[in-house]
């Protein structure tokens, strides 16, 4: 179910991505460097573009690199004894909990008709701190009898410090343990499937399986998931063709060895005060790394079905999310010269570091387009279209393979829904990265000064945001964007409508949020079916039964 080769080979694979995307790297620079004048300006512009195009390149070579994959026939499923002990675990704060318990009654039903549940068992790990969750957990908990119940008394370590303390107190029971999230569903199958993986490969540590969104009534949240629906399909494919046993770990809906991972995976308190210092807010990768260095692999489970997750509702539940795996993802920097990882792993540890550093050379980027100067025109609009391109190329990869086959079409309602939704989903995320890339940069700006984020629980659930709370939280990102336009209309107006794809989002910032957050025009996109995917269409009975679940 997940081809392994030869270490040679896959050697010899990781060699073949590193020449493609320097390739395609040195190319876009050398052409860029041609196509500026010189200065100090266009110096600097460059400098930028060097820190921030290889996160796109990256994704383009991998998203290449695995189209033989995407387009060929999945292997078939294999059914296998299960014979190992499994702890499936949904570690909740603060969350509401009848929210979460029905997911799990899902899962457990579900398991249940497959006929081989005996060899599972379900754990909600709680770290809640709310007097009044608190109570409502305990109550509903205690009513569930295939259900065990624990509540730490702090938080100490986020959600990796109550998976590592139930492998401490309850691990030496079971061989593997599923961690889940709060917003995580798994059909039974999905889950029977990681367990034959492990059962049939036992060198493998941990094996992560593909997350992707579950059907979301505001339109903000049906547009992101529809665009990683398919950029993450051909992205992930190509990502597991080159890492091949260092692969990642996303800390949610994958299969983990116990004994291993009790044994190597702790991870280190960074010595001094957040926000680099204390614990590991982005735990998973690091993880990652820690149980590849002790031996056993970590895989990537590229294609598979069966397996959920919720995307944040609105613009800002999505910024403050993102600010926390940022902060979390930078304090790897303190990790990078740990002993005895893999080359690959330490550079994906390198890499995460870099994916956001590269977002404050994106935004000054644009704010130094006023006053660049070309040497030649045509080899700019070259490298732009081209940069371009290499962007959208994952979802573009991803929309061209649901759409080919009118049998695979089909499951999302038709070309005409793909291409209408692949459209709306476009122009969404770029007013959407417009915006989340100034306030990233803010907040690393700010992290010298002491600026943290908290764990803390999540909003899951559509809501209003009004005029007033979207003004009060954006409108540095919208003064920016009518500084940073109304200078380009001045000093270069011929530049203008090339820039509008990155800069008009921070002019509709604030109406955007308000707009696609908006429960009347989430409910016209459902009943539209627009940006449906195929849980929408064909919605599995583990889809039916929890979204019935929350409805008043």
């Amino acid at each position: 179910m997940i081809p392994i080769v030869s270490p040679d080979r896959q050697h010899r694979r990781r060699m073949m991505f590193l020449a493609l995307n320097l390739t395609c790297y040195v190319g876009l620079l050398v052409a860029l460097s041609n196509g500026l004048a010189g200065g100090f300006v266009n110096t600097v512009l460059i400098l930028c573009f060097a820190a921030f195009a290889p996160w796109t390149v990256l994704c383009f070579c991998a998203s290449v690199v695995g189209i033989p994959t995407l387009f060929a026939p999945p292997p078939p499923a294999r059914a296998s004894e299960i014979k190992l002990r499994t702890a499936v675990l949904m570690t909740i704060r603060n969350e509401p909990p009848a929210r979460a318990l029905a997911r799990l009654q899902v899962m457990h039903d579900s398991l249940q008709a497959t006929g081989r549940a005996a060899h599972f068992a379900f754990f909600a790990l709680s770290d809640s701190s709310d007097p009044a969750i608190i109570a409502e957990e305990e109550a509903l908990m205690a009513t569930t009898p295939w259900l065990t119940y624990r509540r730490r008394l702090d938080n100490t370590g986020y959600k990796a410090g109550n998976v590592m303390a139930f492998c401490d107190e309850q691990g030496r029971d079971f061989d593997l343990m599923i961690p889940l999230d709060a917003d995580s569903l798994m059909t039974g199958d999905a889950l029977l499937r990681l367990v034959v993986i492990m059962q049939d490969n036992p060198s493998f540590g941990i094996v992560q399986g593909l997350v992707v969104g579950m059907p979301a009534r505001s339109l903000f949240s049906r547009a992101f998931q529809f665009g990683m629906r398919h950029g993450m399909r051909s992205h992930t494919v190509g990502q597991a063709w080159w890492v091949g046993d260092c692969g990642p770990f996303w800390g949610h809906n994958a299969i983990i060895r116990v004994a291993p991972f009790r044994e190597n995976c702790r991870l280190p308190i960074l010595s001094g005060a957040p926000p680099l210092g204390g614990p590991i807010l982005s735990h998973d990768q690091v993880e990652a790394a820690l149980m590849r260095r002790a031996g056993f692999e970590v895989r990537l489970q590229p294609i598979a079905g069966g397996s959920f997750e919720e995307n944040p509702p609105t613009l800002l539940d999505y910024i403050r999310r993102d600010l926390r795996w940022c902060q979390g993802n930078l304090q790897y920097v303190r990790l990078l010269t740990m002993p005895g990882l893999r080359p690959v792993s330490r550079f994906q540890l390198c890499w995460a570091v870099l994916m956001f550093l590269g977002i404050p050379a994106f935004t000054l980027t644009l704010a130094l387009l006023p006053w660049a100067s070309a040497a030649n025109p045509s080899l700019l609009i070259a490298v732009y279209i081209v940069f371009m391109a290499m962007y959208l190329a994952p979802r573009l990869i991803g929309y061209v393979h649901s759409a080919a086959p009118l049998g695979r079409a089909s499951r999302y309602g038709g070309r005409v829904h793909i291409a209408i939704g692949a459209l709306v989903e476009i122009i969404c995320s770029f007013l959407q990265s417009s915006v989340t890339s100034f306030e990233t940069t803010l907040f690393i700006l700010s992290l010298p000064f002491g600026k943290s984020t908290r764990w803390t629980g999540q909003a899951r659930d559509a809501r209003v945001v009004t005029w007033q709370e979207a003004a009060t939280a954006l409108w540095p990102p919208t003064l920016f964007g009518v500084v940073l336009n109304t200078a380009l209309l001045i000093t270069a107006p011929a530049l203008l409508p090339w820039a509008l794809p990155f800069t008009l989002g921070y002019l509709l910032a604030i109406p955007f949020t308000v707009a696609t957050a908006s429960p009347t025009l989430g409910d016209w996109c459902v009943r539209n079916r627009l940006c449906a995917l195929p849980e929408e269409w064909q919605p599995p009975s583990e889809i039916t039964a929890v979204l019935a679940s929350a409805k008043p």
